[in-house]
């Protein structure tokens, strides 16, 4: 979704332990803008953080320690088949990984910097191969 089209705008809200710390680096990112990620169809409920480069988001983490990171279907179908993030089920533009340890932060780090990447204008084959290199199935999150 872009950013023109996700409703008003309020500040971030503050997540718990190492999603917290995910977020304060995200947002640390040149050209990324950090706001508040409303629960569908209810603007008064909040529901964690988005984050968009531009009008393009990059990704979003939830108050359960969820993140759900925006990736075209290529790079996504490649981060789930290396066992790297598990699918959305409502969308075959994103990738789902817990944030609820530190090593799973920094394994959807991982994730963020991919998505923030490609925006930033990184080929999908160079991206496929950072994808190949890190590839072997998660323990940290990315599948159950």
């Amino acid at each position: 979704m872009n950013l023109s089209e996700k409703g008003h705008f309020a500040a971030r809200p503050a997540l718990q332990g190492p999603a917290e710390l995910l977020a304060r680096t995200v947002e640390g990112w040149a050209s990324v803008q950090a706001r508040t990620h409303w629960q569908l169809g209810d603007e008064t409920i909040v529901d964690g953080a988005d984050f968009y480069v531009g009008q393009r988001e990059l990704g979003h983490l939830h108050l359960y320690a969820e993140a759900h990171v925006a990736l075209p279907r290529a790079l996504r179908d490649a981060v789930i088949a290396a066992g790297l993030a598990r699918p959305f089920r409502y969308s075959d533009g994103f990738v789902v990984h817990r944030v609820k340890t530190t090593a799973e932060a920094r394994a959807t780090e991982w994730l963020f910097r991919l998505a923030y990447d490609r925006l930033q204008g990184a080929s999908v084959g160079a991206l496929q191969a950072r994808i190949e290199e890190r590839g072997t199935p998660s323990v940290q999150g990315g599948t159950r």
